[in-house]
Order: C-alpha cells, then structure tokens, then sequence
C-alpha cells in the first residue's frame, strides 16, 4: 500500500518541525515548506532529504512563503506529479507579534501586514491550492489556529488574526461537505516554540511535541471519523 503523503507549512520549526519528525515515525512521506531555507534543510536531511533525484519516498522540502498564490498552486502540482497524491495537509505557518492600538508598545503598524497576510491569507491560500488534491484522494486539512482565537486578548491583533483562522475553518468545513474531506481546527494554548514573548516566559506552557501529537492523532483516525476541533492546553492555564 502506498504510503500517505503528507504537506506540512512553517515546518522549519517548532509546531510545524514537531509534526513532521512524529509523521515520518508515523510513516508519512512528508513535503515540508518554510520560508527560511536553512532550518528547513537542516529538518529535511534529519528526515531523510531525497533531494533532487526524484526518489518516491524521501523528503521533499521546499522554501514557499504562503502568501505566494504561485508558489503554492506549483508546490502542489509538483507534489502530484513526483509524488502521485497528496493526502492530508498542515497549515502551520503563521507568526506572532506584540501589538498595542494605543501605540503602547509593541510592533510598529509597519509590521503588523505580514502578520495579518501570513496568518489568515495563507492558510487560506493553502486550503485552496491543496483541497482539489484533497477531494481526490479523501484527505485532510488541518489548519493552526490557536487558543488565542477563543478568547479576548487585550490589544492583540495577533489573537484577531486566529479568530479569522476559526472561522476560515468552519466555512471550510461547510464547503467540504459531501466529498470525503476532513477538515480539523487545532487551537494549542501556549506553546514554548522560541518565540513566547517575556511577559509570558513563566506561565505554563506545552510543548511543540505535545501539540504534533494531537495533529497525529486526528490525522490517525478512521476515515469516517472526522475530528472537527483540538483544543490543547497546558496544566494550570485557561488561555
């Protein structure tokens, strides 16, 4: 039988990083993106890197930034023709910055554009390069919202940009229906991926692995289970 092919996004580190080394164990073949190369890299040879020679079961990874509509739709027309399928896909890439309306701190506005156009224009772009690949072989979208698109959080642009992530789930979700495709929200509380800021460096926190492990067990069950929303928290927090 063949082996499921799996397309992992913001794979480079952390959560994404994380899912990939439990899927490989798990016996995915895994397509890995990020928009730095050389962490990337360094993840795919881990893994079992097959480069360029166009081996069927090695590791394909692929420097894309996901707001790059071309890139994407080729990354997924690529993974079809070298690899004959594409099963289930984690949109995982996203970025975290401070932000203050006020101006009391945190990222300038200048910065807050990529942080809206990776977190909630990516994915989405992701869900519709990879869903008519999806709807061929019965697969499964797993998007990364988080816990922070559950609640308010005072100033924080970043949790508006996750509650967008929760309702792009749900209208997903409605437009699968009736053709085979799982669609998954994972909503990790906080989670040490080298990036928490230190207003939050002692609060209890999971880490990546914790969180790949709920990715996996979704992408694990049976296909006519579908497992609509993960919500993971550490011990002791309710955010």
């Amino acid at each position: 039988m063949t082996r499921p092919v799996l397309l992992i996004t913001g794979a480079s580190r952390g959560i994404g990083a994380a899912v990939a080394r439990r899927a490989a164990a798990a016996g995915y073949r895994l397509v890995l993106t990020a928009r730095t190369a050389g962490p990337l890299e360094q993840l795919a040879a881990e893994l079992g890197d097959d480069g360029d020679d166009g081996g069927a079961d090695g590791v394909l990874a692929r420097t894309v930034d996901v707001t790059d509509w071309t890139a994407l739709s080729g990354l997924v027309a690529e993974i079809e023709e070298r690899r004959g399928r594409l099963d289930a896909v984690v949109a995982n890439a996203g970025v975290s910055v401070l932000t203050s309306f006020f101006g009391d701190g945190g990222a300038p506005p200048e910065e807050w554009r990529d942080l809206v156009l990776t977190n909630v224009y990516g994915p989405a772009l992701t869900a519709r390069a990879a869903l008519p690949a999806l709807r061929r072989t019965r697969g499964h979208l797993v998007l990364t919202g988080s816990t922070a698109g559950r609640g308010i959080r005072s100033g924080s642009l970043y949790s508006a940009t996750k509650w967008a992530v929760t309702g792009l789930a749900q209208a997903i979700h409605a437009e699968c229906a009736g053709t085979g495709v799982r669609v998954t929200l994972l909503q990790p509380g906080l989670t040490d991926t080298g990036s928490i800021p230190p207003s939050r460096a002692n609060d209890p926190q999971l880490e990546p692995d914790d969180v790949a492990a709920a990715v996996l067990y979704a992408l694990g069950q049976p296909p006519h289970v579908d497992v609509t929303e993960i919500v993971v928290r550490p011990i002791g927090h309710h955010l």
